[in-house]
């Protein structure tokens, strides 16, 4: 599916835990979360793959990223030292970017609140990586917080945290659908706030019925009707 500006404002409408639903890989571990809470991201990825004390490749990455582009930061198991802050994203920002996804930790994070532009991390370190030209790649399928993304794939993120979908996995069925499920949530708010409406079950399964149908005797009913009389 071709990312466009008007997919990119149906996504950010959309919370990735959506799409959680329905994929089986591509999501990234909890521990990488937004900054402040109300950041939200919706972008093709920019990947980095910069796994020692040096940040040039996420540098070059930010000069060389179309506008609009999440860059995506595998950290190998670098967990100590911050590579990237406050003057890097406004860097970022200043070049339209729209977003970062980093495996490690990120630096003045007061600053970055501040900033507003979405940032994704591990965490906060008071240690930085150093601009050295001695590590790094660009553009190269990366795995970040367990997730395998390559340079293209969709890059969706709120307070929950953040999924990686193919352009082949992002289809518009499947964001018709997400947007179907938003729209049910939100019909279901307003029926409580203004109707009085209990959600005192789900619409879809009966779970009661589920667990405590004899399950057992249907299946002896089922074996007996298969077991030839000889």
């Amino acid at each position: 599916m071709e990312f466009t500006n008007e997919l990119r404002e149906r996504l950010l409408k959309i919370a990735p835990a959506q799409f959680g639903h329905h994929i089986e890989h591509g999501f990234m571990h909890p521990r990488i979360k937004p900054v402040e809470p109300f950041m939200k991201l919706a972008g093709p990825a920019v990947t980095v793959r910069a796994t020692e004390r040096d940040g040039s490749a996420l540098y070059y990455a930010i000069m060389k990223a179309p506008k609009g582009s999440v860059i995506v930061v595998d950290r190998g198991e670098e967990d100590t030292f911050a590579i990237a802050g406050d003057q890097l994203v406004l860097m970022m920002q200043h070049r339209e970017l729209g977003g970062l996804v980093i495996d490690g930790p990120a630096t003045d994070r007061v600053g970055l609140g501040k900033l507003g532009f979405p940032v994704f991390c591990t965490g906060f370190s008071p240690v930085t990586t150093l601009c050295k030209g001695t590590n790094g790649a660009v553009q190269v399928p990366v795995q970040c917080g367990g997730a395998v993304v390559h340079p293209g794939d969709i890059i969706l993120g709120d307070a929950d945290g953040v999924i990686a979908l193919s352009p082949e996995i992002l289809t518009e069925e499947l964001v018709q659908t997400a947007e179907n499920m938003t729209k049910s949530e939100l019909v279901r708010a307003e029926k409580v706030e203004k109707e009085g409406y209990r959600f005192l079950q789900r619409d879809d399964m009966d779970v009661v019925k589920f667990f405590e149908y004899d399950k057992e005797e249907l299946i002896n009913d089922i074996k007996k009707e298969c077991c030839y009389d000889k």
